[in-house]
């Protein structure tokens, strides 16, 4: 039973500093911090082998599984709050504006952490948990943006805490819109079947990518950096062009709203 209660302890820690990565605006050092308490969350999870890539891949899954509860969507009356004045077409554009650069933002800050990391020897060893560290908060925010388009174009996602995030992997994993007209599958085809081998296979090529980066103090920030800007505008544009498609046609708001957007 304490074994259960430690596990479950330990993945809402670990959903919370993810979920806390995936805000808008936040400052570099607090993202390093956040990215540096997540790596050490990970370790104290028990986790080995992250050299073999299938032990990577599978902690991932099993980790974007866990942590996509925890991710915060807004809904589309939040986000007509935080973006004041923007039609539809203006609202998804700040949105995937703002996941690109977070997702920047996340590979700076792994190369940030991989400077404190190079500098002593042994700890050459946790470099594959901070590249899975990175990859997973890097899904997190795509997740994240992948509930709000659907919020944006009209879409609807399931209520349920178990059928939207098994909507959301699934968007994200194959980058097509939900269809609301297909009876839902409970989390168990995340964890079991094809989604899940969805979620893998995507997750191997983002993780195959940041193996790209990976070198000595900041020498692969930049890299990182502009790969996950680009990742994450192409995985957007790809699911904005489908949901555009299907999504429902609606009015731009008034063009009378007081002051400017005041997201960022």
């Amino acid at each position: 039973m304490s074994d259960q209660a430690d596990t479950t302890g330990g993945a809402d820690e670990l959903g919370a500093t993810v979920a806390a990565l995936t805000a808008d605006d936040i400052e570099p050092a607090r993202r390093r911090q956040l990215l540096t308490r997540m790596v050490g969350q990970a370790r104290s999870r028990g986790i080995a082998d992250l050299f073999k890539p299938r032990a990577a891949i599978r902690w991932m899954v099993d980790t974007v599984t866990e942590i996509a509860p925890h991710i915060q969507v807004r809904d589309l009356a939040t986000l007509r709050r935080h973006f004041p004045g923007l039609d539809d077409t203006a609202l998804a554009d700040r949105l995937i504006r703002n996941a690109a650069r977070t997702t920047a933002g996340v590979g700076a800050a792994g190369g940030g952490v991989a400077a404190v990391e190079w500098t002593v020897a042994p700890t050459l060893l946790s470099a594959p948990v901070l590249l899975a560290a990175e990859t997973v908060a890097v899904v997190a925010v795509e997740l994240k943006l992948v509930g709000e388009l659907h919020e944006v174009y009209g879409v609807p996602l399931a209520e349920s805490g178990g059928q939207r995030t098994v909507a959301l992997v699934h968007s994200w994993s194959t980058q097509r819109g939900v269809n609301p007209m297909v009876p839902g599958v409970g989390v168990g085809a995340v964890l079991g079947t094809a989604a899940r081998k969805e979620l893998r296979d995507t997750l191997l090529r983002r993780f195959g990518r940041n193996l790209t980066t990976l070198g000595p103090f900041l020498t692969g920030a930049a890299v990182a950096s502009f790969l996950n800007r680009r990742a994450t505008r192409q995985m957007a544009e790809q699911l904005q062009a489908d949901l555009r498609r299907r999504g429902i046609a609606r009015p731009a708001p008034p063009s009378a709203l007081p002051g400017p957007p005041t997201g960022t």
